[in-house]
């Protein structure tokens, strides 16, 4: 995070760029920290499933059951994340297209 504090604080410093162009040096700057950001939404929602799925087991949960339980659950935890892969394809193309610029 303060790499990316910096890296917005020196597009902040650059006074001949124009607003817009401060704006997608900012959008470059923090595009790391919102793709890992999205890798780790990820793992701790397979980190839950997995939870429940031990829980269930320790509560006397048939395995096959608990089985099924951490299959549905890691497909939503997929599902809900592959849904948000639009939008970070489109701020990584918008962010190599202001590169070019």
């Amino acid at each position: 995070q303060g790499a990316m504090f910096r890296c917005s604080a020196r597009c902040c410093e650059d006074s001949a760029a124009s607003m817009q162009e401060v704006q997608r040096c900012i959008e470059r700057c923090h595009a790391p920290l919102a793709q890992a950001q999205a890798i780790d939404r990820l793992s701790r929602c397979t980190l839950h499933c997995t939870d429940r799925a031990k829980d269930a087991l320790e509560a006397g949960g048939a395995e096959a059951s608990v089985r099924g339980q951490l299959d549905a659950c890691l497909a939503t935890c997929g599902d809900d994340h592959l849904r948000l892969v639009p939008a970070m394809a489109k701020k990584m193309k918008d962010g190599l297209a202001a590169l070019r610029q």
